[in-house]
């Protein structure tokens, strides 16, 4: 098991790479995102599509409730990157 400060920095480890990864997969989730959102502006779609967000967040909410995480945290985050896509996706819109 080690010391006390030892398995302190294997959990730290631990943490920094899922902290790695959820960083990663955020910036791929943006690109994805920044390809919809162009598309929807070549075809004079809307930036956000309120049907297909709470379809997202009940989705996130079913998710996190099967892997142990509050379902009230999981439907924050995802509002918030929710926000911050359509703030790109108007970005966007006003660009083309």
């Amino acid at each position: 098991m080690g010391t006390p400060d030892e398995q302190l920095q294997r959990y730290r480890r631990s943490i920094d790479n899922v902290d790695a990864v959820l960083i990663h997969a955020l910036a791929e989730r943006f690109k994805l995102t920044q390809q919809v959102g162009v598309l929807k502006a070549e075809h004079g779609m809307p930036p956000s599509d309120p049907g297909r967000e709470q379809q997202q967040i009940g989705r996130l909410r079913r998710l996190a409730e099967e892997a142990d995480l509050d379902p009230e945290f999981a439907e924050k985050f995802l509002n918030f990157v929710i926000a911050e896509v359509i703030h790109h996706h108007e970005r966007i819109a006003g660009a083309e």
